[in-house]
C-alpha cells in the first residue's frame, strides 16, 4: 500500500504546526478527509480514524458549545484513536482545551488558513496523486497539440531522436527514457519524470542534452495525461500492417486502456510529422469524426447505390 509522510503533506500544503507531538513515522495512507462532527456529538460507530480529521467552523462552534466535562470526554474519546493529525481550517484560533488533550495522547495539530472546503480540496487532490499507483516504463513522453503521446519501442529506434524533430516543431517534452505513471482517477493516467532526469535527453553521438536550456521554458512540460500510445518498430516486410485505422488496438497500463498505433519505421520515413498527425487524427475522434469510417460509409452508399 502507497504512503505518504505525514511531514510531506504538511510542508507541500504550507500548514501551521500547532503542536507535532514526538512521533516520526507517521504515514498517510488514503486520500479521504474526515470531518469529526458525529464523533464529537459522541457517535463512533464505522469512525475512519485513518484518515486525516479537519475541523471546520461548525465543529469548533459545536465544541465550544458544550459543558467543559462533555467537551474533554469527547476530544479525549475521538483522539485516543490512533488518527494522524487534526487540522483547523479558517486560520481559527486553536484553544488550550484542543492543545491539552493533543499532547495528552501525542496527536498532532496543524492549522490552515484556507476556508474548510477549499482546504478538503486541495488535500485531497494531493494525497490521491501522492497516493496514486504508479510503473516506471521505458519510453518518451511529448505534448503534442495538447495530446499526451507516449512513444515506446526497442532501444535505438529512434524515440528520442523524434521527440526532438517535435520539439523544434514546437511541441513540448515532458520525460525522456524513463517516463513514471501514475493513476489518479479510474480512466486516467499522469506521466512525469523522475526528478533526477527532468527537461534532459539522451541523443545518442552527442550524449545528455537540456532541453530546457537549449529551447527554453516553452519546450518543456513537467507532467502530462496519457492519451495515446504509439510503438516504434523496425520495418518487417513480412508483416502486415493497417492501412485504413478500422481496427483499433489498445494497450494496458494499471488497468487503464490506452489506444496503441504501431508506427513501422525505415529510412525516409518523416517520423514527427506522422505523430502529428497521429495526434491531430485523436483528437478528431474525440470529437466524433472518424476518417477511416466516413470513408468506410461513402464506399457502401456507392455500392448501395450501384446495386439499386
Amino acid at each position: 500500500m502507497n504512503s505518504v509522510g505525514l511531514d510531506d503533506v504538511v510542508k507541500a500544503l504550507n500548514f501551521e504546526v500547532v503542536y507535532r507531538g514526538d512521533r516520526s513515522d507517521i504515514e498517510i495512507t488514503t486520500s479521504d478527509i474526515n470531518r469529526p462532527g458525529l464523533q464529537l456529538a459522541g457517535f463512533f460507530d464505522y469512525f475512519a480514524s485513518e484518515r486525516i480529521q479537519v475541523l471546520g467552523k461548525t465543529e469548533m462552534t459545536y465544541l465550544d458549545g458544550l459543558k467543559p466535562e462533555i467537551r474533554q470526554e469527547r476530544l479525549c474519546r475521538l483522539l485516543s484513536y490512533d488518527i494522524p493529525c487534526i487540522i483547523l481550517s479558517r486560520g481559527m484560533d486553536i484553544p488550550d482545551y484542543l492543545v491539552e488533550c493533543a499532547v495528552m495522547y501525542n496527536r498532532p495539530v496543524f492549522r490552515s488558513q484556507l476556508v474548510t472546503t477549499n482546504l478538503i480540496s486541495r488535500l485531497t487532490s494531493y494525497l490521491s496523486s501522492a497516493l496514486a499507483p504508479r510503473i516506471t516504463r521505458h519510453g518518451v513522453l511529448v505534448d503534442v497539440y495538447g495530446a499526451g503521446v507516449f512513444l515506446m519501442g526497442e532501444s535505438g529506434i529512434g524515440k528520442s531522436e523524434t521527440a526532438l524533430e517535435l520539439i523544434k516543431r514546437g511541441h513540448r517534452l515532458v520525460a525522456d527514457d524513463a517516463v513514471e505513471i501514475k493513476k489518479v482517477a479510474e480512466n486516467r493516467l499522469i506521466g512525469e519524470a523522475p526528478e533526477l532526469i527532468r527537461h534532459f535527453m539522451e541523443i545518442r553521438g552527442i550524449g545528455i542534452i537540456d532541453i530546457k536550456a537549449m529551447y527554453g521554458v516553452g519546450a518543456v512540460i513537467n507532467n502530462k495525461p496519457l492519451d495515446i500510445v504509439i510503438y516504434m518498430e523496425n520495418w518487417d516486410n513480412n508483416k502486415e500492417y493497417d492501412r485504413l485505422g478500422l481496427v483499433e488496438e489498445y494497450i494496458e497500463i494499471l488497468g487503464v486502456k490506452l489506444p496503441k498505433i504501431v508506427l513501422p519505421v525505415r529510412p525516409g520515413r518523416n517520423l514527427a510529422i506522422i505523430v502529428e498527425v497521429a495526434a491531430r487524427n485523436w483528437r478528431l475522434k474525440n470529437m466524433g469524426y472518424h476518417a477511416a469510417r466516413e470513408l468506410d460509409n461513402r464506399l457502401n452508399e456507392l455500392l448501395q447505390a450501384k446495386k439499386s
